[in-house]
């Protein structure tokens, strides 16, 4: 138990999802190591390499001294260049020495989790290496390594824990950028609402309220007359909201109701992950 109640359901869903993870690639063989995910550029070893290499990160190891290749696609800013230091720097690890350098982190990571004593409010390292408050980055890696590892169950075919602690993180912090996707970024109109309907493991309903100025509000109550309906479920959300697809590949599995030009300027833009 950690010292701060605040800081305990993200610890207890950054567990649930990292151990999900061990228990996944603990078998794999060599081959399997190299199977494509849903992230751009990344085999199922880059993926853990990423987790490994933040997870590091946030119990004070110094970053590797090492130089990107030039010809990686998929490294297109700073934030891209930043992540991937730490995952071409293990790209031909083996199995065993992926395996183990995992293990050894977790345990790493859960007794620094058992003994912390600090106050939420914190200042820690941050996804790139910027400051930010501890609650927020133990909050971000619980979400990180939920999102890892459905990416993991898409690459491997092993599919499960939509439910579980990790989700609803997930779910929060998705949902916290819809606001700005719909007023700012699609010009949803004054005065206006959009409902975003979610079914599947998890089920909500939410509304974002664009007031007269253009800024977007997100709340529970429903919406008697909205410009748009976004029905989906969950995992579709997700794939959407995370970026993992785009939004013609899944627009059989999103019912679209009310002004079909706002509806696909929201889905176009609904993507709220870097």
């Amino acid at each position: 138990m950690t010292v701060h109640p605040s800081l305990q359901p993200y610890a207890d869903a950054w567990t649930h999802s990292i151990e999900a993870i061990s228990e996944l690639v603990l078998p794999l063989s060599e081959g399997e190591w190299n199977r494509a995910t849903p992230c751009p550029g990344w085999s199922v070893r880059d993926v853990v390499s990423h987790i490994i290499g933040i997870e590091c990160e946030q119990l004070g190891d110094p970053r590797p001294i090492h130089t990107l290749p030039r010809d990686l696609r998929h490294v297109v800013d700073e934030f891209t260049r930043y992540m991937e230091v730490q995952v071409d720097v293990r790209r031909h690890h083996t199995a065993p020495e992926m395996t183990s350098e995992l293990e050894y982190t977790i345990i790493r990571r859960q007794r620094q989790l058992r003994n912390e004593k600090r106050d939420p409010a914190t200042l820690v390292r941050g996804p790139l290496g910027d400051q930010v408050p501890l609650e927020f980055a133990l909050r971000l890696r619980a979400f990180d390594v939920w999102m890892h590892e459905q990416d993991l169950r898409a690459a491997l075919g092993v599919p499960g824990n939509w439910d579980s602690p990790g989700a609803y993180v997930a779910r929060d912090i998705l949902l916290a950028g819809l606001a700005k996707v719909v007023a700012k970024e699609a010009g949803a109109p004054p005065n206006s609402a959009v409902v975003l309907d979610v079914h599947g493991e998890l089920e909500f309903m939410r509304t974002v309220r664009v007031d007269a100025q253009g800024h977007g509000t997100l709340d529970k109550a429903p919406s008697l007359g909205p410009a748009v309906t976004l029905a989906m479920d969950w995992q579709t959300y997700v794939r959407l909201a995370a970026g993992r697809v785009r939004p013609h590949t899944v627009a059989d599995r999103v019912k679209a109701e009310g002004d079909p030009a706002l509806a696909e300027a929201i889905l176009t833009r609904f993507a709220v992950t870097p």
